[in-house]
């Protein structure tokens, strides 16, 4: 894979598995972050979601719902620390 496509590669992943983790976040819990914020939240946990997947050697579907998992738990967290604690409407 050259370089060009690796990182086009990479930033769709990103996207995804952050737009993913964004959707199962009930819409009342999270804040709203920008898309910036959610590729670098879907490639955070898209690297930890693989290196847990790897470690107890699972499957694509295991790797997917993993890196979805902690990427909600990401957009949790970073939506608690942007409202300050605040509850939304």
């Amino acid at each position: 894979m050259d370089t060009p496509t690796g990182i086009v590669s990479v930033l769709l992943t990103g996207a995804v598995v952050g737009l993913l983790g964004r959707a199962v976040v009930p819409a009342r819990r999270r804040a709203p972050i920008g898309c910036l914020m959610t590729v670098l939240i879907g490639l955070l946990g898209a690297a930890l979601g693989l290196v847990v997947a790897t470690s107890v050697d699972g499957g694509w579907p295991l790797t997917l719902l993993l890196q979805v998992a902690v990427a909600a738990v990401l957009v949790f967290l970073v939506s608690a620390a942007g409202s300050g604690g605040r509850r939304h409407p």
